[in-house]
């Protein structure tokens, strides 16, 4: 039996889907609490994004979906949504990223889940405020980094001025681990007030929220001191420099380095020049030192780089490459899907470790088990699969 991680006792009732909830309750999950899922018997969209050794597993799911337990439930048969209630009732948390309207229409509001558990926190993933004109509007990934400036400080950045997406589902990802944070938040003021209360992360709020940490720049001042927009990020040639046999990132922090990279590159012109001397001033000449190192870089090798880098304490990183960083992982293997490669938990606790305690499930795979502990017997549980309320387990 593995130690038990910091959130060991903590229940939760997960009702999302797609990525950015599911992260979070994965989350949740590596950091020992019980995560136990509603799902569509016609299952999951992250049970099919890209391939996967099963019908039910993609290589996403097999990681997003771990360390939760599957009931699979019709919610707009009442005795589906009498069965969701009895679960709740047992849940500290509560976190679905259904929209105000279907979440009324289905009667698992906060004031419905708060009638069978009064302290819960009640967690509402949206892609939009619910206080705004959008709070009902359907928002996926492509949508939120259009909508929260993603794709505007991409045009800005890029050599055609043509706007474009991150190619990684950026926004979801940022709203998952905010949203994580604001549960667990939540669930330290209950430890001290003993109420449960709504939290709401609305996605175009979150993105935005984390993009405009530098992007703020001076127009946050008022007045305004200069136009929004990081410059020194806001450049095409902020990017991996080519070496003489692949590909590799030196950033120079400090004049020093600047000038130890000069000087090993027989730039000794450019040693002590006054556009390096201090962070202003470098920002201001990006342009002109990220064109100067990628004709230093070509004319060494990664290797002959990164020596002369930890020599003096420059900055600097090989490219990883994609498949090597799969290929690193460590292999567990699935009941079901067989042996596949596992996305370790990246925070690390010296007394309370995440774990990965549980594989991906399929969907209703935990029906009868998860009910029965919420107090339904056997004959109410046949009922219920025999009126296609619950799907029974292929």
């Amino acid at each position: 039996m593995s130690d038990p991680g910091p959130l060991d006792g903590i229940r939760v009732l997960d009702f999302t889907s797609v990525v950015m909830g599911p992260m979070a309750t994965q989350i949740l999950g590596d950091l020992g609490a019980e995560v136990i899922t509603i799902e569509a018997a016609k299952g999951e969209t992250n049970r099919v994004m890209g391939e996967g050794p099963h019908p039910q597993l993609s290589g996403v799911s097999l990681n997003l979906l771990r360390n939760k337990r599957n009931v699979s439930i019709d919610l707009k048969a009442p005795e589906g949504r009498a069965a969701v209630l009895a679960i709740a009732a047992t849940c500290d948390v509560f976190v679905t990223n259904l929209r105000p309207a279907p979440l009324a229409r289905l009667r698992l509001t906060y004031d419905d889940v708060r009638a069978v558990r009064e302290d819960v926190v009640f967690c509402r993933a949206a892609g939009f405020p619910s206080d705004s004109s959008g709070a009902d509007d359907p928002a996926y990934d492509d949508i939120v980094q259009t909508a929260s400036g993603i794709a505007d400080v991409v045009r800005r950045a890029s050599a055609d001025g043509e706007p474009a997406l991150f190619p990684t589902i950026l926004a979801d990802k940022v709203s998952g681990l905010t949203l994580t944070y604001a549960i667990l938040a939540a669930l330290f003021e209950r430890s001290r007030s003993g109420m449960g209360q709504v939290v709401e992360v609305p996605m175009v709020d979150a993105v935005s929220a984390f993009l405009l940490v530098e992007h703020g720049a001076g127009a946050v001042a008022r007045p305004p001191q200069a136009a929004a927009g990081y410059g020194r990020i806001l450049t095409p040639h902020r990017r991996p420099q080519r070496s003489a046999d692949g590909w590799i990132q030196v950033f120079p922090y400090t004049q020093a380095h600047y000038d130890a990279l000069f000087a090993a590159a027989g730039r000794d012109d450019l040693v002590g020049d006054d556009r390096l001397a201090t962070t202003r001033a470098r920002a201001a000449n990006s342009e002109l030192l990220y064109n100067v190192l990628a004709s230093i870089i070509a004319g060494r090798t990664t290797g002959e780089w990164l020596e002369l880098c930890r020599l003096h304490a420059i900055p600097a990183a090989a490219m990883a490459d994609l498949d090597e960083l799969v290929e690193a992982l460590p292999d567990a293997d699935h009941p079901v899907a067989g042996r596949y490669k596992s996305v370790p938990p990246p925070a690390r606790f010296s007394r309370s470790p995440s774990t990965v305690r549980r594989p991906a499930p399929l969907v209703g795979e935990h029906n009868r088990e998860v009910l029965r502990e919420v107090g339904l017997d056997d004959d109410a549980i046949d009922a219920l699969e025999a009126a296609g309320v619950l799907r029974k387990r292929d």
